[in-house]
């Protein structure tokens, strides 16, 4: 809560029951406070900031019912005088659990603080909120820390004045005070919950209309309960000596909404269908860069918004061990994970999260990603719970926005008018980008004078952002005096080392003017010396933290100190006013972390493409000491930069030749990179091309193998030549043991790319050496034996070779027969599985009775195994059960087959109670099962 944004509201109205209370700023004109405390729609008031003289005059815009539900009002600061508060935009939010003892704050001008002939005095209350207490009544009620204050003599309230006050917990603003409520002591507050008021669209549109570009981020409720795992909103400007004015590429961030929202009708109607399902659901979103998958989200979140949801914005860095507490929701919830392709380990803990969800309330995981390729098909096998919740998660594959060109161009005539708008509302931009040279022209006259670009007709914009881009670009040409307006600018920066651009290059030779200006309020800069081009260094540095990050201030200047100009010690001084300069042009939105970043991503990723096409050793200066984390996020960058058609392929060459040179920081990287990549091609090229080194050591060839996901299509064919090289390898030192494991690894990964009969000739040799080794050492190796036997049978029954597949089965059980014999805790599981197998391998060449028997005996052992662990075996008897049946009714005996299938179905019911999302389809197949012996 920031205190500067506190005020007084007087009103002299004669409707109005008080006529002072207190107020919060939400917008740079517009404060929050009370309805009984303003009067109706359209009442003058007065507002003063405590401890300062001056009194502002404002009017109420929006009124609740004073008393009622909705008791809140917002009244707009008409005052010229009047100043706006510096610092972060306003965050809303709502409580999604019940958990008790929410600790919670507000500042006020209670009369319990006021002394006559004193100047008005504030007071700091704070306490915790249970959400549970006035639910019916959709109050927030705060429990007050310390003693309650007395009566007054007149049986006033103690807390008169502090109506109208903002309610905090933590970063969010969750309400409005609006009552001491009777019966308790004046030791609690009512508030009136934000979730009440953004549920009126009157209310929205007024906060919407008063709020300042940098606060027009999606008006969602972000979860209290959960605002340690949110991405924190688009920062505000940071406000430095001198100003630096806002970046040119910032009023494109997707999140803030200037350009007003149309079209993808079709596409709402079916994520809001989603929405409105009950209980959990995912939804992927994915298409190229710039399409509107953002944009799309954050107006999906302020549509649920109104409906009472509350969305969160899942930060990137947030632990997947603290995605637990997802489960605890009690309201309808929908977290997005934008990037979704980088961030699966994070996506399958909040699935493991959802099947833990108790409350009937909607809970929907919206995933954002530019492709649905391998990484998708990988993280629905990455478990079974992911499988169960991902397998018909629908897919929505979203296209070009403005893809009639007749269309075209009243959205680039609308989105000009926008961004004419908001520079007006905005901090100037550098004093180079202004419209002053324009013979004074306003933005908007500017804007409504453009002529429409002749490339409206081409297919690229039909793309959403390259269509903004191209008016918010073509809206600065004509500020500056550019003589190619409306498209036909073509030369890209100086030095950029391409001869033809886009659109995105004229608007980073706008951004440069914004980073020059900061440059100079920071003593980076010296126009009069420089001229126009922006000393190398500081490019340099631009380009290492837009490429790589940095998680924290010491890790930011050791970025920086890897640049030459600013390696020595005498430059520490430097490095950190370099720092401190990126952080003023990209401010983050978590506080540990020295920097932002340059968005949109095709912008950052053209001018990543560029500097490093211009500075080819750049790459290697900072990879050198590079962490798993900046590593990935180079690649990641660098991959998307190569596949701009406007490189042509020629940062191809120079990304694989990155990755070979530098293998042993960026092969790990390169793996996590290449199954998310929409052009993966350059970074498979450098994988293939460091198993070509001669004599490579088996140490980095065993941490590749380790690092490979476990399923992947774009790697399944240098994991395949990995794997064959550790087993070359093996076979050369003679190390039998791990020349097993790698040719059992081999067979499995060949088997993935179809290749059964290599795959099969990888297994047997597998068994032959364990066979061997099992032989003279049983204690050691004959469980890998069992396991490779398994393995042996499944691949034999694939190839049709049932008989010796069976053979293999038999084999594998007798093995764990005897392990589970004198190590039962260990084995007995194994035990169960093989039989599984066993039963089914007996059932394919038609021994029936057989395959009975060792599925009973499986069906015994899991018993058995779930009465002292259910939780990790009863899901494995119910299965059992399940095939147990089947084979009963396959002999006749119809009666223990239904009992054992009713068994079964009791189990699973029990299960998808408890976690439905993972075992309603079993429970279904086991009621279809029960179905068709009934009929039998």
């Amino acid at each position: 809560m920031q205190r500067q944004r506190v005020v007084a509201v007087i009103t002299t109205t004669s409707v109005a029951a008080s006529g002072r209370g207190s107020g919060y700023v939400v917008g740079p004109r517009l404060v929050l406070t009370s309805a009984h405390v303003t009067g109706p729609t359209g009442s003058p008031v007065e507002v003063f900031r405590p401890g300062h003289p001056q009194t502002y005059l404002g009017r109420v815009v929006w009124s609740g019912t004073p008393g009622g539900r909705d008791d809140a009002a917002l009244v707009v600061i008409d005052d010229p005088a009047w100043r706006p508060p510096s610092g972060r935009a306003v965050r809303w939010g709502r409580t999604l659990t019940y958990r008790p003892g929410i600790p919670c704050e507000s500042w006020g001008l209670p009369a319990l603080v006021q002394r006559e002939g004193r100047p008005a005095e504030l007071l700091q209350p704070s306490g915790t909120l249970n959400p549970g207490d006035r639910y019916v009544g959709d109050r927030y009620v705060m429990a007050v820390t310390g003693t309650a204050p007395g009566t007054p003599a007149d049986k006033s309230s103690p807390w008169a004045g502090m109506s109208g006050a903002a309610l905090f917990c933590g970063d969010l603003l969750a309400g409005v005070v609006a009552a001491d409520p009777a019966g308790r002591g004046h030791g609690h507050l009512e508030a009136v919950p934000a979730y009440v008021l953004h549920h009126d669209p009157a209310f929205r549109a007024v906060l919407g209309e008063h709020s300042a570009i940098e606060e027009r981020e999606g008006v969602v409720l972000e979860p209290i309960e959960f605002q340690h795992l949110a991405e924190a909103a688009d920062p505000a400007a940071v406000v430095v000596p001198g100003g630096i004015g806002v970046s040119p590429a910032g009023l494109l961030r997707a999140r803030r909404q200037i350009v007003p929202f149309h079209g993808r009708q079709d596409v709402l109607a079916r994520l809001n269908a989603w929405a409105d399902l009950p209980g959990f659901g995912a939804l992927l979103l994915h298409g190229v860069g710039g399409q509107g998958k953002t944009r799309l989200a954050t107006h999906l979140a302020g549509q649920l918004a109104a409906a009472g949801w509350g969305t969160l914005w899942l930060r990137p860095n947030a632990s997947p061990a603290d995605l637990a507490v997802i489960a605890d929701t009690a309201a309808g919830l929908l977290v997005v994970i934008d990037y979704a392709e980088s961030r699966t380990d994070q996506v399958t803990a909040l699935l493991e999260a959802a099947t833990r969800l108790e409350s009937p309330c909607p809970l929907k995981v919206l995933l954002v990603a530019r492709t649905a390729g391998s990484w998708w098909h990988s993280l629905k096998r990455a478990s079974s719970t992911n499988g169960a919740l991902l397998e018909h998660a629908p897919l929505i594959d979203l296209q070009a926005l403005e893809q009639d060109p007749a269309e075209r161009g009243h959205a680039y005539r609308q989105a000009a008018l926008a961004f004419a708008h908001a520079l007006e509302q905005s901090p100037a931009l550098a004093e180079d980008s202004s419209p002053a040279g324009s013979a004074g022209e306003s933005w908007s006259a500017l804007a409504a004078a453009l002529p429409l670009p002749a490339a409206l007709g081409t297919a690229q914009r039909g793309n959403a952002l390259t269509l903004h881009m191209s008016a918010l670009t073509d809206l600065l040409d004509a500020a500056t005096g550019a003589t190619a307006v409306g498209g036909g600018h073509e030369m890209g920066p100086a030095g950029a080392g391409v001869g033809a651009a886009g659109v995105e290059d004229r608007l980073l030779e706008h951004e440069e003017r914004y980073w020059r200006s900061a440059a100079v309020v920071f003593g980076l800069y010296d126009r009069t010396r420089d001229g126009l081009v922006l000393p190398q260094v500081l490019t340099d540095a631009l380009a290492a933290a837009i490429a790589l990050g940095a998680a924290d201030h010491s890790q930011a200047l050791a970025l920086l100190a890897r640049l030459p100009a600013l390696a020595e010690r005498s430059t520490a001084e430097r490095r950190e006013r370099v720092r401190d300069w990126l952080a003023a042009l990209y401010p983050p939105t978590d506080p540990h972390q020295p920097w932002g970043t340059l968005q949109p991503d095709l912008v950052a990723e053209r001018f990543i493409g560029r500097h490093l096409l211009a500075r080819p050793g750049l790459a290697d200066q900072l990879t050198v000491g590079a962490d798993t984390v900046q590593a990935v996020q180079l690649l990641t960058i660098y991959t998307r930069a190569a596949g701009h058609r406007v490189f042509a392929g020629s940062l191809d060459a120079a990304l694989t030749a990155l990755c070979a040179r530098q293998a042993a920081v960026l092969v790990p990287a390169a793996i996590e990179v290449a199954p998310q990549a929409e052009r993966p091609a350059p970074l498979l090229d450098a994988l293939q091309q460091v198993l070509n080194v001669p004599d490579l050591p088996h140490a980095a060839m065993r941490a590749w193998h380790d690092h490979l996901p476990q399923h992947s299509q774009v790697l399944a064919g240098w994991a395949v030549h990995l794997t064959a090289h550790l087993a070359t390898w093996h076979r050369d030192h003679q190390d039998l043991p791990n020349l097993a494991v790698s040719l059992n690894n081999l067979s499995v990964r060949l088997g993935g790319l179809g290749r059964r009969e290599e795959g099969l000739a990888a297994i047997e040799e597998a068994v032959a050496i364990r066979r061997e080794l099992a032989r003279t050492h049983p204690d050691a190796y004959l469980p890998d034996l069992a396991m490779s036997l398994n393995n042996l049978s499944v691949d034999l029954g694939d190839l049709g070779r049932r008989e010796e597949g069976l053979a293999a089965i038999e084999e594998a059980t007798t093995s764990y027969r005897k392990l589970a014999r004198t190590h039962p805790d260990a084995y007995l599981p194994n035990l169960a599985t093989s039989l599984n197998n066993l039963s089914i391998r007996l059932g394919d060449v038609g021994r029936r009775e057989e395959a009975l028997t060792a599925i009973e005996e499986a069906t015994t052992i899991l018993r058995k195994l779930a009465r002292t662990h259910p939780d990790a075996y009863l899901p494995d008897l119910a299965m059992s059960l399940n095939n147990l049946s089947i084979r009963l009714g396959g002999v006749g005996r119809r009666e223990e087959a239904l009992t054992a299938i009713e068994e079964a179905t009791a189990i699973r019911q029990g299960l998808a109670k408890a976690r439905p999302a993972v075992y309603q389809a079993e429970l279904e197949q086991s009621l279809a099962v029960m179905e068709w012996l009934r009929g039998t």
